[in-house]
Parts: structure tokens; C-alpha cells; sequence
């Protein structure tokens, strides 16, 4: 693993057009999450909470941070489909995380943040619908693009769209199709 990038409140001001002591009261009211250094009190920012800051703000990402919004979470049930949409991500240069319950997709969402959600409806236990439910639902997920891979009928992919969908794929697909589908969500951030 790299090593963690962090930001000054000088440097995250610099990115956003503003004056350091704006980054400082962004921080105080706890807009944006960073910590204190020991002793003189100066505080620093990870990259990827720099990063999500700026999305749920609708504010420019900065090129140089431009890969931590290209992560994509597959969630799905089949291991063959996972492994194909994952393959087929990686060869583009997405960082991919996959995630065959809806359980274990609400702790990598968590831990990864992905940019993009790449969402099966039908599973065990916890389905696509809670799943989108729950990451439009919460704060921090709320603006995480969701594309919809699935063969449910259309019915089932209009309630996927009422419930927050940002795309739909129905199955089966083409690579391409896929890729394409990806790129275009990811360039409407």
C-alpha cells in the first residue's frame, strides 16, 4: 500500500479559490474532515476526504486527484458476472472492489468510497433495491453514481430509477456497452 497523501489547510485552499482560514472554518463546523497534529495544532486532510468534500460540495475535482474518483464497487451475486465486469473495468484502468452480498457492499462502501456503483437486483438476503435505498439515503453515499446491471423486467428497472438509479444496463451485455455506460457516468461528475 502507498503511502496516504495528505493536504495542508494552505494547499486545500489553493484548490478551492479561497482564502486558508475559509479550509479552517470548513473544518471547525465539520464540513470537512480532517485531524490535528500533535503539538502545534496544524491541520491536515486525506486526499480521498479532500476529494469527497469537493463532489458532495458539486465544486471541481483537480486532475492530480482525478484516480480516486475512478473506483468502481461491483455488486454482484454471480461470481461469473462479477469476475467478467471486473476483468473487463480493470483492462480500463478502474480501480475494482467486488462485493457478492448487499451486506458486505455496505462495508466496502464505507471503507472504498467508490466513484461508481455497478448494481445487480436480484440477490440473497439484502437486494439491489435495499442496497440503492440505502446509499441514496445516506449522506455520504448520496451522490455516488449507481449503474444498474441487471435482467429484471422492466417494471423492476423502473423502480430502480424511482429509487435513485443513475443508470440502467439490462443484461446481457456487450463490453463495450459497459465501458461506455461507465465512462459517460463517470464524466458527468
Amino acid at each position: 500500500m502507498g503511502t496516504v497523501k495528505v493536504l495542508t489547510t494552505g494547499e486545500a485552499a489553493k484548490h478551492c479559490g479561497v482564502n486558508f482560514r475559509t479550509v479552517i472554518r470548513w473544518i471547525e463546523r465539520g464540513r470537512l474532515k480532517a485531524y490535528k497534529l500533535p503539538g502545534r495544532g496544524d491541520h491536515r486532510i486525506q486526499v480521498e476526504d479532500f476529494v469527497e468534500f469537493l463532489q458532495s460540495n458539486d465544486m471541481p475535482v483537480p486532475d492530480e486527484f482525478g484516480a480516486q474518483k475512478r473506483s468502481v464497487l461491483v455488486i454482484e451475486d454471480q461470481p461469473e458476472m462479477a469476475s467478467a465486469i471486473r476483468r473487463v473495468l480493470i483492462r480500463q484502468g478502474f480501480e475494482v472492489q467486488v462485493a457478492h452480498d448487499g451486506f458486505s457492499a455496505g462495508a466496502l462502501l464505507v471503507d472504498m468510497k467508490p466513484g461508481l456503483v455497478t448494481l445487480d437486483l436480484k440477490m440473497p438476503g439484502m437486494d439491489g433495491y435495499e442496497v440503492l435505498r440505502f446509499i441514496r439515503n445516506h449522506e455520504e453515499h448520496s451522490k455516488t453514481r449507481v449503474l444498474v446491471i441487471s435482467a429484471e423486467t422492466s417494471a423492476g428497472l423502473d423502480r430502480a430509477r424511482a429509487l435513485g438509479a443513475s443508470d440502467i444496463l439490462p443484461k446481457p451485455f456487450e463490453n463495450q456497452e459497459l465501458l461506455d455506460r461507465v465512462e459517460a457516468l463517470f464524466e458527468r461528475a
